[in-house]
């Protein structure tokens, strides 16, 4: 029992140290890469702004289009499922119309 105690001992030690390396190593890396990472950012800044300036023009250009596209697809849409049921919707009229028409009582009003 003791052994795995001390085992598990071992094992914490080893990941801290290997905790610690990897650090120290990010550490390293991010000191040593920080001017490289900053002059690019510099440099390509400008390309951001002509990105985010040419998706606005897009954007504005584009959105009445892609509107009325939804628009053209929503009544296609409607008209495809309301043409299968015109003959329902006429023999529904047709019933409707008959039992109307023989009626003869009225509803009296309060």
């Amino acid at each position: 029992m003791i052994e795995l105690v001390l085992l598990a001992g071992v094992a914490m030690v080893v990941l801290a140290v290997v905790t610690l390396a990897v650090s120290l190593l990010r550490v390293l890396l991010w000191v040593v890469l920080l001017p490289l990472r900053l002059i690019l950012g510099v440099l390509l800044f400008p390309l951001l702004l002509v990105k985010a300036i040419v998706g606005g023009v897009l954007f504005a250009v584009l959105a009445p289009v892609m509107i009325l596209a939804f628009v053209v697809a929503a009544v296609a849409f409607v008209a495809a499922v309301a043409v299968p049921l015109l003959p329902l919707l006429f023999v529904a009229f047709l019933i409707w119309l008959v039992m109307r028409g023989s009626s003869s009582t009225t509803a009296i009003a309060r």
